[in-house]
Parts: C-alpha cells; structure tokens; sequence
C-alpha cells in the first residue's frame, strides 16, 4: 500500500477539525476535492477512517489508530525537508579548491584572506588532489569533484574550462645528487634525451607529455624510469636513482633533502600555474574566489 503524504496531510487536517470544510479552507482545497482524497486513502487501505453523517465527523477506531502515525510521518518528512534546505545552503556557500602539490608562493593565505572579506559566511575547503587527474578534481564524479583548481597547463578538453593565469615560472631539473649531471650549475636539455625520466601517470595525459618535455625530444620517445604521482613518490624515486623530473621552479622548496639536486635546465619552456573552473559553472561565488586570486597573484 504506497501512501502519498498529501492523502495522509489531508487525513490529518480532516481529523484534527473534524469537519471536511474547515479542512478543506486550511488546505486551500476544495471540500468535493478533499472528500475524493479521503474515499481514495480509505480505498487504497481497505478500512473507514471516518464516520460521517450530515452533521458530525467522528474518527474510526482505524483512524484512531492511523492517526499518530500520520503525524508522526508528515513531521518526520518536515524535518527531512528542513535538513534538505540546511544542506542545501551550506552547498550553495561551500567552495572547494583542487591542488596537486602545496601551493606555495605565499598565495594561498592571500586569497583566503580576500575571499574572507568579499563573502564573509562563505566556506573555504581546500582539498589535495593525485597527480593522475590533471584537472584538480574539476572532472570528478563523487566526492573528490571541485569546484575550482589550482593546476599546471596544458588542460585536456580545453574548451570545457576557463582559467587565470596565476604564475609563470621556469622550468628546473631534479635529479639525484650523486648523479653525474648535478655537478653542473645549468643543464641543457639536449643532455638529457638518453636520461630516464620519473613520469606522471598515464591518466593526465597531455600533462605527462609536457612534463616529458616531448615537444623538444623530435620525435624520440622518453625513457621512463618510474611513474609518480605525489611529492612523497617523487622524492623516492629521486633518492632510489630512478629517473630525472621537470619541475615548476616554485615548487623546488618541496624538495629541499640532501639526496636531490635542483638544477636550472636550458632549451624548456616555462610553466603555467592557472586557476581553472567549468566553463558552465557562472556562480557568484566561484567568481568572487576568481577576483580574489586575481587580486593575490604575485607580482611577475
């Protein structure tokens, strides 16, 4: 027996007056109409709930019983729908922010702080992301989608993002400081073609290229000595000799250990740092946490 609460919302409002035409005025129905919802809940639960007569409404002993528990379900429903409305204003004030790495660069603070003054009862949640999505969790399906992030161009699918350049910053060398590059100052990259290389996962696609570095290798496919998809793994794979790996010359600092060497490399091109959102996603809150990194970029 699949009961809607309106029958039941209209069983109770019937009960509590005991006459179906102040019900009705307390509904905002008609009394013909309210008298079919009722005969249709009597139907649909093979009992009578009410005597009626021309003068007097009584309730049944089944509707004495059905009673409490109406109310006890429309209340419950209420409540339901009070938490509804809650999580849905907390939703409509929450904004989440992908990241891949710390932020570093002294941004992070900054935008918090102006973010705070331009929606003082929004909240901010920052949430680190694996490498093996390069969108920073803007492409997620469950919990790990974002609704903006700092991450490292190129994008794939382009066309569904917009993005602020945050930071253009040199592209530098990791390598492990016994090898025997790490007594030069400067690399050329053109050293480096035979070298193995730490790469990202497979799943970032463009961006594993990028940080491959293949547009300068002519055609010549990268040795990859091991993939990595977190600082943590990075500094490993480093230390264990595996490979050699392009970084963003403001992400150095998270690898100060004396088993690495940080060198400048020539014939790269820098790296982008961007903050991007879904093209679709128009909210004025998003657009406010836009303005403020706008706002705490530093200065080039």
């Amino acid at each position: 027996m699949d009961v809607h609460l309106r029958e039941l919302r209209y069983f109770v409002a019937v009960a509590e007056h005991l006459h179906f035409g102040r019900a009705a005025e307390e509904l905002f129905v008609s009394q013909p109409a309210l008298s079919k919802q009722i005969r249709a809940l009597e139907q649909r639960l093979r009992v009578e709930l009410f005597d009626r007569d021309r003068r007097t409404v009584r309730l049944t002993a089944a509707g004495t019983a059905l009673l409490p528990h109406a109310r006890e379900v429309l209340g419950a429903w209420q409540r339901a729908e009070q938490e509804l409305a809650r999580a849905a204003a907390t939703a409509s004030s929450t904004l989440v922010v992908g990241m891949s790495t710390g932020l570093g660069r002294g941004l992070l603070p900054a935008v918090r702080a102006r973010f705070g003054v331009a929606a003082p009862e929004a909240e901010l949640r920052v949430r680190q992301v694996r490498w093996d999505d390069p969108t920073g969790g803007l492409t997620a399906t469950d919990d790990q989608r974002t609704d903006a992030a700092f991450v490292w161009l190129p994008l794939p699918e382009p066309e569904r993002f917009r993005w602020l350049s945050v930071a253009t910053e040199p592209r530098r060398l990791l390598l492990p400081a016994t090898h025997p590059l790490a007594g030069r100052e400067v690399i050329d990259f053109a050293d480096l073609l035979d070298e193995p290389f730490l790469a990202l996962p497979e799943s970032s696609g463009a961006l594993r290229d990028y940080w491959l570095a293949r547009e300068l290798r002519g055609g010549r496919p990268p040795v990859i000595g091991a993939e990595i998809a977190s600082t943590d793994e990075t500094v490993e794979a480093l230390a264990a000799g595996l490979g050699v790996c392009l970084i963003a010359a403001g992400n150095a600092a998270l690898f100060r250990d004396d088993a690495i060497a940080v060198r400048d490399v020539q014939g790269v091109s820098p790296s982008e740092l961007v903050l991007a959102w879904r093209a679709d996603d128009r909210r004025e809150l998003l657009r406010l946490f836009v303005a403020a990194t706008r706002s705490s970029r530093p200065a080039a």
